[in-house]
């Protein structure tokens, strides 16, 4: 699948996977930040993508990142909207106690393009019974 990607900063790089079966592809900081402890920025990337309709981007935490450097994208997990044409850019957030730099051209976090459905969704007055019922948070473990 051909996704553009569009250089908005001359420091930009196009995102990169990391070894042939990788999931996510490597999205790149186009300046330097430093975060302070228990602080959130705003990381620039520097692109834009053009995703194809019925897809859409995930932005996950690198795990390097997140356990070495305790830096990890704020929202958990980030959606780009297959019609979003805007700079990619990361709220990274810094679990840790001190602060932490993150470098020009350093790799902070993952973009995985996949699929999604558009629901409909219908109110009903019953669900289908299954053995699990309205077991949830950690009710499977038992």
């Amino acid at each position: 699948m051909k996704v553009n990607v569009k250089k908005l900063n001359g420091k930009a790089k196009v995102p990169t996977y990391g070894s042939e079966f990788s999931a996510g592809a490597d999205l790149y900081s186009c300046e330097e930040y430093t975060v302070g402890a228990g602080e959130t920025v705003f990381v620039h990337t520097g692109v834009a993508v053009e995703l194809p309709v019925g897809t859409v981007g995930l932005v996950y935490a690198r795990s390097g990142l997140a356990c070495k450097k305790d830096l990890a994208p704020a929202n958990k997990v980030g959606v780009i909207d297959c019609d979003y044409r805007g700079e990619i850019m990361v709220a990274i957030h810094n679990h840790g106690k001190e602060s932490r730099t993150i470098a020009e051209g350093e790799r902070i976090a993952q973009l995985v393009v996949a699929p999604y459905y558009v629901c409909e969704f219908c109110e009903a007055e019953t669900l289908s019974d299954t053995v699990r019922g309205a077991g949830g948070f950690g009710s499977t473990g038992k």
